[in-house]
């Protein structure tokens, strides 16, 4: 049974994720602080963090670097900021994933599997597939989708799926998805990319740069060892069809 640690200060909201967490068969721990979060992880380590930022005694963003300091643990942030800028710096801190609130228990469910997944744990059988908000894979690729491999993406629903389950994307994630789906097979460089995707010409290149990170290990690939997204040096990222 995967352990959870659960680090969010408002009472009410700790219940409900310990609840939907216990339903889905986890083991739950929970604080209410970011001190509590640092001990609890040092003195009896989990299989995986869900971290609120808006704590009472730190800031969440310097609450998962002092875990990063410690621990390899994967941390989910829970967060209601939606600023861009600020995802970036907690991906770049650590974070393994981010959810903004409000969210669904089916969300919560399905990108803390997607964590443990990608960093070598198992999560409770279906636990990736059930709870309030979880949607069935289709029998077939989406109606009007761009089908690459076992990739299917639906600009219009905004869906996406691969090898018949979906991938829980954040906005900029499925728009920069959808966009090298457009052009699959073509080397669409990083300028290009935040001319017509971002719509900020002079946003820095490692914005990109960390999408393509996320959107990876959502695909299930790395930059070392790549599937579907292959970067051509000196020149861009092309989305292909594994070989």
């Amino acid at each position: 049974m995967p352990s959870v640690l659960v680090v969010e200060d408002d009472p009410s909201i700790r219940q409900s994720l310990i609840e939907v967490l216990a339903e889905h068969g986890y083991a739950v721990r929970s604080v209410g602080d970011g001190f509590g979060a640092l001990r609890e992880v040092t003195q009896t380590p989990v299989d995986a963090v869900v971290l609120d930022l808006g704590l009472p005694d730190l800031d969440g963003g310097d609450a998962l670097r002092m875990i990063r300091g410690i621990s390899s643990v994967p941390v989910l942030v829970a967060t209601a900021r939606d600023d861009e800028t600020e995802i970036i710096k907690l991906l770049n801190a650590g974070a393994d994933d981010y959810l903004v609130k409000p969210f669904s228990g089916g969300q919560l469910i399905a990108r803390l599997s997607a964590v443990l997944r990608r960093t070598g744990h198992a999560p409770p059988a279906g636990a990736a597939h059930t709870g309030p908000g979880a949607r069935p894979a289709p029998a077939a690729d989406p109606l009007g989708a761009t089908t690459v491999g076992e990739l299917a993406v639906d600009p219009g629903a905004r869906t996406a799926y691969l090898a018949g389950r979906e991938l829980h994307l954040t906005r900029r994630e499925f728009d920069l998805l959808a966009f090298l789906a457009l052009h699959t097979g073509q080397v669409v460089s990083k300028r290009r990319l935040l001319t017509e995707v971002w719509r900020e010409p002079y946003v820095d290149d490692q914005t990109v740069d960390v999408h393509l990170s996320s959107l990876r290990r959502k695909l299930g690939e790395r930059a070392a060892a790549p599937r579907y997204l292959l970067t051509v040096r000196g020149v861009g990222i092309k989305l292909v069809a594994p070989r």
